[in-house]
């Protein structure tokens, strides 16, 4: 392999100023600003940018459009929630007046007697007690 010669510090600059000179044509070979092609490229890429914004704006109407039915819908149901509350109360029974005299309504339910309530109070004495056994 004593072909191989490895390039030299003039070998080295001449490579240099041949990329420079490379990279500044290529440069220089671009069209400029006022270019027929390169203006037909900026009115595309306006054109794609006018149709996303169009786009997105439709995106948002639409998504205000559903917004505003959804909301419609809730204050439908929650009317409809309230006419049937409003019906079920006025079906339901009205007390009639009592034929006694000096009552306007029928009585009210009765009390429950004191034998009823010591019976109760001491089912629950016994249930508490009972709880008390099993989680000790």
């Amino acid at each position: 392999m004593s072909g191989f010669r490895e390039p030299g510090f003039s070998d080295r600059q001449k490579a240099a100023q041949e990329a420079r000179k490379n990279l500044l044509n290529k440069f220089k070979s671009q069209p400029g600003p006022d270019d027929p092609a390169v203006l037909a490229k900026r009115a595309e890429r306006e054109a794609l940018a006018a149709k996303r914004a169009e786009a997105k704006a439709a995106r948002e109407a639409e998504k205000a459009e559903q917004k505003r039915l959804e909301e419609e819908a809730k204050a439908a149901e929650a009317a409809r929630i309230a006419r049937e509350a409003e019906e079920a109360i006025a079906k339901r029974p009205r007390p009639r007046p009592s034929k006694r005299p000096g009552a306007t309504l029928a009585t009210p339910p009765a009390r429950p007697s004191a034998s009823n309530v010591q019976k109760s109070r001491s089912i629950e004495l016994e249930l508490i007690a009972s709880l008390r056994g099993r989680s000790t």
